[in-house]
């Protein structure tokens, strides 16, 4: 899972990524990284570890001079978390420079990184993402969006692409429509993005979805030209989008996020009621909207039981289980003045391993709650995911190895429940078809990835 911003068109292109990628800072927080064309078609790229504030300096984004510019949040999913698999990708060839920067995973990378290398190219990093520059660069079209287009045949799996060939701009979201990307106008100028969130951040307003299957092309002082050269497939948007990863006030596929998961939880109040519960709390912030839906069809008050160290980031997305378990002492602290001697309802949105889980659970029973009734806007995550999200392998998952009832004595809950997949699909904008479900379900719309070189040559997001 990454986040992805591009402009054209604009005299303060690189500021204006700068600014947009800290707004989907929530979808990577290992690296970030902009790449800029200027007027004479030179490129230039600042790429660091870290998170936007820590990594790319106002100085340095200054140096990136040109009206046209993309930016790239990190977060990896098998790929190592090193500066050369920071994105976005800079390549120069025979007609001049790619610039690439890819949210999703390509399952059938590894297969297409042999051929290449047999054929004689040299690879720099352990992205997929480098995969599709090198067939960019082979590509015999002419017309960027015709390179493109050559490049993405045959590719399996989930992308959303922006890509600089000379001096046009490219978007591309796979046929399935995985992950979200928008089109946005900012005065004369074309923003592309992950998420609606990063146009209002730089006062864009919202003009479209790229549709799945679609390349868009921005050229000629701003003209858009679409193609839909891609075969077609039956639609797999990402419902943990709207379960987890975007943010509440982003408008995805179609539909709000927040309003998303209001829903989600008002079904999960129905599904999963706690009768003789005192309040309801969520663990922030990724499940406030959910919390706030159970609490209203609950009729119970929503209470702020647990507050967050803002300064920290998504544990979620921590590469390591020491990361996320150092960050997870730090991130959170439980008002002792609001849980002690109550029973109270927790709404999470999920769990995936459970250590994240225990560890609050047992700062809440500190705190003296005397019940603790666990409640999910999700249903167990059984299985892996193979399309840009770091859910581990199957042996990791807590609910792929326990029921519920343990799972809810592992935790030390009082009880445990989580919204049923039915539930979860009714609940979301547009559903309950036309969306991946497979961490949830084992319905997996491609073939899983068999080849253990897939681990070492990871996601470039």
């Amino acid at each position: 899972m990454c986040g992805i911003f591009g402009i054209y068109a604009h005299p303060s292109a690189s500021q204006i990524t700068h600014l947009g990628l800290y707004s989907l800072q929530h979808r990577g927080q290992e690296s970030a990284g902009i790449v800029s064309i200027d007027e004479n078609g030179l490129a230039r790229a600042v790429k660091k570890m870290g998170l936007v504030s820590e990594g790319l300096s106002g100085t340095e984004v200054d140096t990136l001079n040109g009206a046209m510019a993309i930016g790239h949040t990190r977060y990896s999913t098998a790929g190592s978390s090193t500066l050369e698999n920071a994105q976005p990708v800079l390549a120069r060839f025979k007609g001049g420079h790619i610039a690439l920067a890819h949210n999703g995973n390509i399952i059938n990378a590894t297969e297409m990184r042999r051929e290449l290398e047999a054929q004689g190219s040299i690879f720099t990093s352990t992205m997929d993402s480098e995969v599709l520059v090198h067939r960019l660069a082979r590509s015999p079209s002419d017309r960027p969006e015709d390179k493109l287009a050559d490049a993405l045949q045959g590719v399996e799996g989930a992308y959303s692409l922006l890509v600089v060939i000379g001096d046009t701009l490219l978007a591309a979201r796979d046929p399935r429509g995985w992950r979200p990307l928008v089109i946005g106008r900012l005065g004369e100028s074309t923003v592309i993005a992950s998420e609606t969130c990063a146009l209002d951040i730089v006062g864009a307003t919202y003009v479209r979805e790229v549709a799945p299957g679609e390349i868009v092309a921005v050229s000629n002082g701003g003209a858009l030209r679409s193609v839909m050269a891609l075969p077609s497939a039956a639609l797999k948007r990402c419902v943990f989008e709207y379960v987890y990863f975007s943010r509440p006030d982003s408008t995805i596929f179609g539909g709000s996020v927040d309003r998303a998961r209001r829903a989600l939880g008002r079904q999960l109040a129905r599904e999963c009621p706690a009768p003789t519960a005192d309040f309801v709390f969520s663990v922030p912030d990724s499940s406030n909207s959910a919390a706030l839906g159970f609490a209203e069809e609950s009729q119970l008050p929503l209470e702020l039981a647990l507050i967050r160290n803002h300064y920290i980031g998504r544990t979620f997305l921590q590469p390591t289980q020491a990361g996320r378990d150092a960050k997870v002492k730090v991130k959170y602290n439980a008002v002792r003045e609001v849980l002690n001697g109550k029973r109270v309802v927790m709404v999470d949105d999920s769990i995936v391993r459970g250590t994240t889980t225990r560890g609050l659970v047992s700062m809440v029973r500190a705190a003296g709650a005397s019940e603790v009734h666990m409640r999910i806007s999700s249903p167990p995550i059984t299985g892996p995911c193979y399309y840009g999200i770091d859910t581990p392998s199957r042996e990791e998952l807590i609910a792929a190895n326990l029921d519920t009832t343990q799972i809810a004595a592992h935790l030390g809950v009082d009880s445990l429940g989580y919204l049923s997949l039915e539930g979860m699909l009714s609940a979301v904008p547009d559903g309950p078809d036309g969306f991946c479900h497979a961490c949830f379900s084992g319905d997996y719309p491609t073939p899983p990835p068999t080849d253990p070189e897939k681990l070492r040559f990871g996601c470039g997001c």
